[in-house]
């Protein structure tokens, strides 16, 4: 476990753009964080890392949007309105997981934490004392 303290959206976007740089494909990313702490920034900063020109959004309306890059494809869920396994199942969800090239990154991964029953990336990204301070805990295997 590794925890970053980022003072702006940009040291914010830069970490995760170096974390991008260790991931591989079959990685899953599972964020926690509140509405407004920085998931959809850090996923931007992935997205760069990782070579990916498209801009970024949140995929709160759509659910999932898909940035190609050219060694991996980032998938960018938002399980907020998910409330089981049957919403779940609806999104593809499990179709993501067989791409070869996949790397999955999930906002609101609490409301799915019945199916992240295999090893993952956690992602808290939590308030710190400034304005734009963010605390960043990142677990998972020895790469962080």
């Amino acid at each position: 476990m590794t925890t970053y303290h980022t003072h702006s959206p940009q040291e914010t976007e830069t970490l995760a753009a170096t974390v991008a740089q260790h991931l591989r494909a079959g990685d899953v990313i599972a964020y926690r964080g509140t509405l407004g702490a920085g998931k959809t920034c850090f996923t931007r900063g992935l997205a760069a890392g990782l070579g990916i020109k498209s801009a970024v959004s949140s995929p709160t309306f759509a659910l999932v949007h898909e940035y190609r890059g050219e060694r991996l494809t980032l998938y960018h869920f938002d399980m907020y309105r998910i409330e089981g396994e049957d919403d779940l199942y609806s999104t593809g969800f499990y179709d993501y997981l067989s791409d070869p090239r996949a790397l999955l990154a999930i906002e609101w991964s609490e409301n799915i934490d019945f199916a992240l029953d295999f090893p993952h990336i956690t992602v808290e990204i939590a308030p710190g004392a400034e304005e734009d301070e963010r605390v960043i805990t990142i677990k998972g295997d020895g790469r962080f």
